[in-house]
């Protein structure tokens, strides 16, 4: 595609609130519609766009110049683009990278993506910050061309992120094995609630034979798979939807088998303990927020993408019917829980998550230790069953 800004067609971007950003076409041309968020990272786009927790999202990102390492064939984490809308200010002329294969602006027209340039996109990610994330439009070609009360109408009968049930969208449909690097160690189920590929790969990296599992799988598809651990992913939608996914899980704690959650997980295992999730107003998305472990006042620097949070108490320990539970992470910039332990009558560790992404695809790799951890838990439950 490659066209040029002078050649470009026209492009709208309208806001729920009716305030609206004229720019020009990026990608595909015609109309989406989705929850508008920014990501804050300055690279690692294609690992973005093709991460299932940003299906049914807009996303805006913060760093002016993006395209510039072009797409290629081994950085995606799913099979396709999973974000409705791509918003940047200044589309890369040119890719500049060895390992690029075609340009990003290619990839997202091959795929129907459709997006906007040329746009203060400063200025709309402060309007995010001030007002929240909010359903958005982007209409370009003769879509932008329509009048503006109608662009308006169809942003505002999107559904809302609240409310919305999306993992099972994103979800594999049947079940597939990834196999263990070297010598085999541990079996783990893993429930793909949009699951990322770098996720089961770090795990097989180290003697894991991952099961990854549709989101509508059982506590008895589970246990089938005879898990040494259990592992529920990231992925879309609103965890109050999940009950579901809340009652396996409580099945697998109630089994006494070792837990492992990411960020959907992490809220999903929040909701397995008794606490609730809420809605945060504008999220974290991007690979630059500061996180401190709360067991080591360790800060790392981690990747993020979430809308929502648990609501667990950040001052105390909290006895549940599976064990005592802690907050074991917190985010240093406003406080939001960001990781969760469960322990034993004995003290011992028997599952954790966190609301971050220790996959570091794109990202620091500050919190890969978390997976070390996972198989540190499995080794001390094999001796205790021993």
């Amino acid at each position: 595609m490659n066209t040029t800004t002078t050649t470009r067609e026209p492009a709208v971007l309208v806001l729920e609130d009716g305030r609206t950003f004229t720019g020009r076409a990026f990608g595909h041309q015609g109309e989406t519609v989705g929850e508008a968020v920014f990501c804050t990272a300055m690279t690692g786009y294609q690992e973005t766009l093709t991460d299932p927790s940003y299906h049914r999202q807009v996303v805006v990102m913060t760093s002016p110049h993006v395209g510039n390492t072009g797409w290629n064939d081994e950085d995606d984490e799913s099979s396709r683009i999973w974000v409705s809308g791509f918003v940047v200010r200044d589309p890369a002329l040119r890719p500049s990278s060895w390992r690029s294969r075609r340009t990003l602006e290619d990839e997202l027209d091959a795929q129907g993506v459709v997006g906007i340039c040329d746009i203060d996109t400063r200025a709309l990610t402060r309007h995010l910050r001030e007002r929240g994330a909010m359903r958005v439009g982007i209409f370009s070609g003769d879509d932008a061309r329509m009048p503006a009360e109608h662009l308006l109408e169809r942003v505002t009968s999107a559904p809302l992120m609240e409310g919305s049930a999306l993992a099972q969208e994103v979800s594999t449909d049947e079940t597939y094995v990834v196999e263990a690097v070297g010598e085999k160690r541990f079996t783990v189920a893993a429930v793909d609630l949009g699951i990322k590929s770098m996720t089961p790969q770090q795990m097989a990296e180290r003697g894991i034979e991952v099961h990854v599992l549709p989101a509508t799988a059982t506590a008895e598809d589970i246990r089938a798979v005879e898990p040494d651990g259990v592992f529920f992913s990231n992925g879309p939608g609103d965890p109050a939807t999940a009950d579901h996914e809340v009652g396996v899980l409580r099945e697998v704690l109630a089994d006494g088998i070792p837990f492992f959650g990411i960020c959907f997980g992490n809220q999903l295992f929040g909701r397995a303990l008794g606490f609730g999730t809420y809605k945060l107003k504008y999220g974290h998305r991007g690979v630059n927020q500061p996180v401190m472990d709360r067991t080591t006042s360790k800060v790392e620097v981690t990747a993020h993408n979430h809308g929502f949070a648990v609501n667990a108490p950040l001052d105390r320990d909290t006895d549940t019917e599976f064990g005592s539970a802690r907050v074991s992470h917190v985010c240093l910039n406003d406080d939001v829980v960001e990781g969760l332990e469960l322990r034993s009558a004995t003290g011992a560790l028997t599952g954790f998550s966190v609301q971050y992404h220790p996959e570091a695809a794109a990202g620091p790799h500050d919190a890969a230790y978390l997976f070390d951890r996972f198989v540190t838990l499995l080794e001390t439950n094999q001796k205790v069953n021993a």
